[in-house]
This record gives structure tokens, sequence and C-alpha cells, in this order.
């Protein structure tokens, strides 16, 4: 396994390319909304990233071996679809989640971020699914730092998600990242503490934890893409970018525009 470390002008590039991926969410917030289709939410990202970033929409097109190319610039996914969904004209419902998956190609790097969004007035239900995963996220990378392992963040997530009354999805983790959309390691969201790869300063790559408000199973559908839960409940995911530094780790795909950080975050003591 060759992971691939960072440093000097590869953190500058590797910042700025997580910081426009995050300014598309932003952009994205005021028009998701009742009526609204993802494939509206599409072309609004496109335009936004070619236009006003000068950057690459690292989705389009995109074919890893054994799929066919990805139609649209960003990912959308619904409801009970887990990842990888394809905007379309269904026009969006009050009382959906939402999950906008943004990567994009700044000279090169690539900045990758996800965000969950309430249509209208959701569920307690609903919006308590898209809390405790944006907090399973959160648990995760604040395990990161050198000397610890891949393992450690998996079994945070995994932990607090099931004691929550939720199950994880394990077919898809997160990634290294760089000049490359996908690189290693793999980021489990479940395992073992103590287990995997040490981490170290320079590596970079993303935690994107799905999770499953029913059970983990998941199917695939006949576009090739698009995830969904098998029991049809609803699923959540939020994904940062992240470097480990020499003392811990650093967010890259933070913006202006950003959901709070949760308080715990910042007081780690009393999330021990």
């Amino acid at each position: 396994m060759s992971i691939t470390i960072k440093s000097g002008a590869d953190l500058d590039g590797m910042r700025l390319a997580g910081r426009l991926a995050s300014e598309v969410l932003d952009y994205l917030t005021p028009h998701v909304l009742p009526g609204v289709t993802t494939e509206a939410l599409d072309k609004l990202a496109h335009d936004y990233i070619t236009g006003v970033q000068g950057a690459v929409p690292a989705p389009l097109n995109y074919a890893p071996p054994g799929y066919t190319p990805y139609p649209k610039s960003i990912c959308t996914s619904i409801n009970h679809q887990i990842c990888h969904g394809i905007p379309n004209d269904r026009p969006l419902k009050n009382g959906d989640i939402l999950n906008i998956d943004v990567t994009v190609i700044k000279n090169g790097w690539h900045g990758d971020t996800s965000r969950m969004f309430v249509v209208g007035e959701g569920s307690i239900q609903a919006r308590r699914l898209c809390q405790i995963t944006y907090e399973a996220m959160w648990r995760g990378i604040m395990k990161v730092k050198p000397g610890a392992r891949l393992g450690d963040i998996g079994h945070t997530i995994q932990t607090f998600a099931e004691k929550s009354g939720y199950s994880v999805v394990r077919e898809f983790c997160g990634h290294g990242i760089g000049q490359k959309f996908h690189e290693e390691p793999q980021v489990l969201h479940y395992g073992r503490p103590g287990t995997l790869e040490e981490l170290k300063p320079g590596m970079i790559f993303t935690i994107e934890p799905m999770i499953n408000a029913g059970r983990r199973e998941i199917k695939e559908m006949p576009d090739g893409w698009t995830i969904v839960t098998k029991d049809r409940s609803l699923s959540a995911q939020w994904e940062h970018t992240v470097l480990v530094t020499d003392t811990g780790y650093e967010v890259l795909t933070l913006s202006a525009g950003y959901p709070p950080v949760p308080e715990f975050v910042n007081a780690p003591a009393a999330a021990a």
C-alpha cells in the first residue's frame, strides 16, 4: 500500500481545493427548498464551480473500473439513498433529507465534502439521524493524530452510531485524496481500535460515515451508481477532508457558511 504524504505547496493546494468544495455547498444552501429539483441544484453547482471558482467538478464523467461515466457534477442522495444519487427532475418535497456531495479539482488538487440538508420541516426522527451522523463524523475526526490508527476512527464512529440506535454502512468508506480523487488508504467507519494503518503527518483522507436509521444492508439501483438502503430506511452522510498534522488534525473542507462544529469538539474532556 502506498499512502502519499503531502507537504509544503501540496498542502496549500489541498487547503484551497477543500475550501472551494465547501463554498459550493454554502452557495447551494439557500436553494435547497421544496419544489426545487436536484437537476437544478446540479446546474447551479456546475456553473459556480466552472464559472466562478475556475475549477473542475470531479464527479462529471468520472468512471472507475466497472462503472459507466457519472453523468452529473454533484451527487444528490435523498431519503433512503445512501450515496451516489444522480441529480434528476424530481422536485424536493417538504420533509425530505438530502445529501449533497461535492468534489472540486483546483490546480490539480481535489477537495471533497458533503452535507445533509433537511428540506423544509423534517421530522424529529429525520433531524436526529442527520445530527447523530454529523456528530459521528466529528468524533471520528477527533481521533486523528500522529500515532493513532485508522481502526480508532472506525471504532469510534461505529460505537457512537450503534449506541444511538443506528447502523453503519460497511461497503463504502472514506479514502485518501490528493491529485487523485481516490487514493490509499481506505478509511472504514467501523472496526477495532489499534488496528490498520498508523497515521502520520501529511496524510490526507476523507471521513464520511454513512449511517442508516434501519439495517445496514444496501442495494445498488439499475443506474449503476445510486446506492439505497435495502429496507428503505432513511440514511444520512457527512464528509470532511482531513489532514494529519504534527500534533493532531486540520479539517480542510471548512468555509464561512459551514454548520457550527459540535460543542464537544472544543471540549474533548467532556466527550471522553
